[in-house]
């Protein structure tokens, strides 16, 4: 398959051949809704097998070669894009998300997903240990917690290196993001969550019985202790050890403040 050894490494090209990683991935997307829309389609390794689902396909490909050959070699429902993903506006309706992403622009790329709002479901192929940090595996990160209001993270698989051209320096992981039809926290206030998170997250103190106090303020201390105290957790809890739900409960706790205000006012009060 000459397509996929002509990868290049400054633009993260590691083509995916492994027909059983292929299949799942195409199982996966088949349990979706709506058009699909591709991350670096590449030599079509994706594109091609998931036009059997007949469902209309976007396949975004940076690098000019492949986008040119592999117009030449879909349906009619299926339209090449020649651009840079991050660049790429992602439609305003429904949709789903797949692809194999570059592992050097893996972060970028899942923010740029993340901040679109009208795909419902993703399906991504990204480095092993950036799927477990976002199916909170051993731990929520900031970043999945920030998000997980919104939307469900999972992980599916580990993908040894082998089942790529060129062969990657680690392995890959399969994952899914699923937006939620009843979110967590108002979008409205996903500012003010992010930044609540944010401070939790780099809040000084042992514990969040420490933690919490100092980045709400004194005002709210009694209520966040009830709440903490109600959780019944094993040894002193830790900002990656609460779950989606107790996030968005902890910030309802709080009364939703600006933690930036908050721990102002708590400093002229100490």
């Amino acid at each position: 398959m000459p397509a996929y050894r002509a990868g290049r490494h400054e633009l993260g090209q590691n083509f995916l051949t492994d027909r059983t990683t292929i299949d799942t991935i195409v199982d996966l997307v088949s349990r979706t809704d709506g058009p699909l829309i591709e991350i670096g389609s590449g030599g079509g390794a994706l594109t091609l097998p998931l036009q059997a689902l007949s469902r209309p396909i976007t396949a975004i490909e940076i690098d000019p070669r492949h986008a040119h050959k592999l117009r030449h070699r879909v349906d009619p429902s299926t339209t090449v894009v020649h651009t840079d993903f991050l660049q790429y506006r992602l439609p305003q309706a429904p949709h789903t998300v797949v692809g194999n992403l570059p592992f050097h622009h893996t972060t970028a790329i899942l923010r740029h997903i993340l901040h679109a709002e009208h795909w419902t479901a993703a399906v991504l192929l990204v480095q092993w240990e950036v799927a477990r940090r976002r199916a909170a595996v051993g731990g929520a990160t900031m970043m999945t917690a920030q998000w997980w209001p919104w939307y469900e993270f999972g992980l599916v698989g580990r993908v040894p290196a082998s089942a790529f051209t060129p062969r990657p320096g680690v392995d890959a992981g399969l994952m899914t993001i699923t937006r939620r039809t009843i979110p967590l926290v108002d979008p409205a206030l996903r500012p003010r969550y992010r930044a609540f998170v944010h401070a939790v997250f780099t809040g000084k103190g042992h514990g969040l019985h420490q933690i919490v106090p100092r980045v709400t303020g004194r005002s709210g201390t009694a209520a966040v202790e009830k709440w903490l105290a109600g959780q019944r957790f094993r040894g002193t809890p830790l900002p990656r050890d609460l779950s989606p739900q107790q996030w968005s409960e902890l910030f309802a706790v709080t009364g939703q403040r600006d933690p930036a205000t908050a721990r102002k006012q708590g400093g002229r009060r100490s």
